[in-house]
């Protein structure tokens, strides 16, 4: 819910439009185990609409699923785009150096000296580890791997992240 997201809510899935013409849906689970998306419903939408959720089976990087109420493969394709979401209450506690994408964005950035150095945008995960994108205002967009040794501090009471870029990622150009 990149506009009024609330705390409450983790985005845990988006759907990828029908699959088959029964009215399955093409399912991309944001879970760290994938499956496990289904234990989490039913899930919402941003409109505040509801589902649950069953697993069909697995597809390249996604899952083909049923959700209920979905009946053909003109409703499953209408859903395409749309993310759905769980209650913060029903998802695990994280261990201490784990966190949802959703508590950093739009935490505060400081660099190791305790400077201003940006916002966090939002997090990506293509597969090969977290990327942290910073917006800095009137200086070029950041992406920092979200590695310990780059993002060594995240203080969630604070909503602060303290970051140490490698030389020459976040130097402005010559």
């Amino acid at each position: 819910m990149a506009s009024g997201e609330t705390n409450d809510l983790i985005c845990l899935g988006a759907l990828g439009g029908a699959w088959g013409v029964q009215g399955a849906v093409r399912l991309k689970s944001f879970c760290a185990a994938p499956e496990a998306i289904a234990d989490y419903a039913p899930l919402v939408t941003e409109d505040g609409r509801g589902f649950g959720v069953t697993l069909i089976r697995p597809l390249n990087g996604a899952f083909a699923a049923r959700l209920t109420g979905v009946e053909t493969r003109e409703q499953a394709e209408a859903l395409k785009g749309t993310r759905l979401y769980a209650p913060r209450g029903r998802l695990p506690d994280l261990p201490d150096d784990e966190f949802y994408h959703a508590d950093l964005i739009g935490m505060e950035v400081l660099d190791t000296g305790g400077a201003a150095f940006g916002r966090v945008h939002a997090v990506h995960d293509h597969g090969a580890g977290d990327l942290v994108e910073i917006v800095r205002p009137g200086r070029p967009v950041v992406v920092l791997p979200f590695t310990r040794a780059v993002v060594p501090t995240v203080d969630l009471t604070r909503r602060t992240m303290i970051v140490d870029p490698p030389p020459g990622l976040a130097d402005e150009p010559e």
